[in-house]
């Protein structure tokens, strides 16, 4: 192997210089440090940035970012309303939660995207059925993400979980996890019940066998509300609010 030695090299014709033919592989040392004072191009870089969306905004791409991960929940449904009448004091069923989407995506021709964040929904007044949690998505033009809202929890004396939202275009897509069935015990209130899942958290619901205790609602993101207590053995009827959606968009060059 021949050895060169030289302080400049620069092209003998135009302002191109190429390093090798196509196949190559050109080494540099360990130990030596490569000092760039003008513009480098075409270099990996990986982790850029991270942005995220609690509200409906706008994605911007900032400048040479080629690549992203999208990361978007639904928001929670609202828990429903406990039972205020009747022989046995039902506990209503917790919201289910949001669900969840996630694609790598391409940005190198996309330069922003709407994000549109669902809302967790209300707790259900006594007797009442909550409504679902709203929908998340993110549409860059040629990508749409859609994170569905989860279930609202039925009133009590309804024996049937509350399923989690949906979801849909990303490379995974996964329900929230649905809320629990309240339940009766005669002289006490329903539980609102535990909305679990791999996806969406934990909502919990609250016993009415203490008087006056106020019914949770869902913490973090895309989580359910807790039902609310059967009015029977003291408590609150009233379901817990679902928390909102959320969207975390990771940024590599």
């Amino acid at each position: 192997m021949s050895t060169v030695e030289t302080n400049l090299v620069q092209p003998s014709t135009g302002t191109t210089l190429t390093l090798g033919a196509s196949g190559d592989t050109v080494t540099i040392p360990s130990g030596a440090t490569i000092a760039n004072s003008g513009t480098a191009t075409g270099f990996a870089a990986g982790l850029n940035s991270v942005q995220t969306f609690t509200a409906s905004g706008t994605w911007t791409k900032p400048a040479g970012i080629t690549k992203v991960i999208v990361e978007i929940f639904g928001g929670g449904g609202g828990g429903g309303g406990g039972r205020s009448s009747g022989s046995y004091p039902y506990g209503a069923n917790g919201g289910g939660a949001g669900g969840y989407s996630m694609k790598v995506i391409d940005v190198s021709s996309i330069s922003t995207s709407t994000v549109t964040i669902g809302a967790g929904s209300t707790g259900a007044a006594a007797d009442v059925t909550a409504s679902a949690g709203g929908n998340s998505t993110w549409v860059d033009g040629t990508n749409t993400l859609t994170a569905n809202g989860g279930t609202g929890g039925l009133m009590g004396q309804n024996n049937i979980s509350n399923l989690g939202g949906t979801a849909s275009g990303g490379d995974i897509n996964a329900s929230g996890g649905a809320g629990v069935c309240g339940f009766t015990s005669l002289g006490h209130g329903g539980s609102g019940g535990v909305q679990s899942g791999s996806v969406g958290g934990n909502g919990v619901g609250d016993y009415n066998g203490t008087a006056n205790l106020t019914c949770r609602n869902a913490f973090g993101y895309a989580h359910g509300g807790a039902g609310g207590n059967g009015s029977g053995g003291g408590g609150t009827a009233t379901g817990g609010n679902g928390a909102g959606g959320w969207c975390k968009v990771v940024e590599y060059k």
